[in-house]
């Protein structure tokens, strides 16, 4: 895994850390991953999106972690989440989405309306965005990819439920996880559930 850095195109300033597999002249695949809210301590070094990143390179998947740009209410950073999809798609044959908390919130409003065709998306412990055209039930019933959600039964945090059961809704698989909204003491345990799952879809 090396961590490189990319700027993605746009018109915000997008940092991310590329993470390859060590025979990354073999990747084909690649999921973008969006951190938590970015007002609230969130970043691309999440130790949740950290561990989900280690278990795709482990798999052989590419990972880029993105930074969103200035604070703009979910509408700016929807957009981050869509142009590293872009970003992605230009240069991998098969492409996921990844994102944690708030970044699963974005995760899913950028994968049901990004123009370029995506493989698979993973949310771990989504919750709502109070902003107005930023629905996230919406969303996930208009993802029309194979969708795996993961939350934690003990999350007193996240508005997570109704995400969840628009998902089950949906078709889409869903695994509850004795744990809160951080996810303590099961990050591995998500991170290789997300990380084999998405490396079906994406190896496929």
């Amino acid at each position: 895994m090396s961590g490189e850095t990319v700027l993605v195109p746009g018109a915000r300033r997008v940092e991310t850390a590329l993470d390859v597999p060590d025979d990354a002249t073999d990747t084909d695949a690649c999921a973008v991953a969006c951190p938590p809210h970015p007002r609230r301590g969130g970043h691309r070094g999440d130790a949740r999106l950290l561990a989900v990143s280690d278990a795709l390179t482990a798999r052989g998947i590419a990972c880029l972690r993105i930074d969103y740009g200035d604070w703009d209410g979910g509408y700016g950073e929807r957009e981050d989440a869509r142009n590293a999809l872009r970003w992605a798609t230009e240069r991998y044959e098969r492409v996921g989405c990844i994102g944690y908390s708030f970044g699963a919130a974005i995760a899913a409003l950028a994968a049901a309306s990004v123009e370029v065709s995506l493989r698979a998306v993973a949310l771990l412990a989504p919750t709502r965005l109070a902003a107005d055209g930023l629905d996230v039930v919406t969303a996930v019933r208009d993802i029309d990819v194979p969708l795996y959600v993961v939350y934690g039964e003990r999350d007193t945090t996240a508005d997570w439920r109704p995400a969840v059961a628009a998902a089950r809704d949906a078709g889409a698989t869903v695994t509850a996880l004795a744990t809160g909204h951080a996810v303590a003491g099961s990050t591995d345990v998500a991170a290789a559930s997300i990380g084999s799952f998405l490396a079906a879809e994406l190896r496929g």
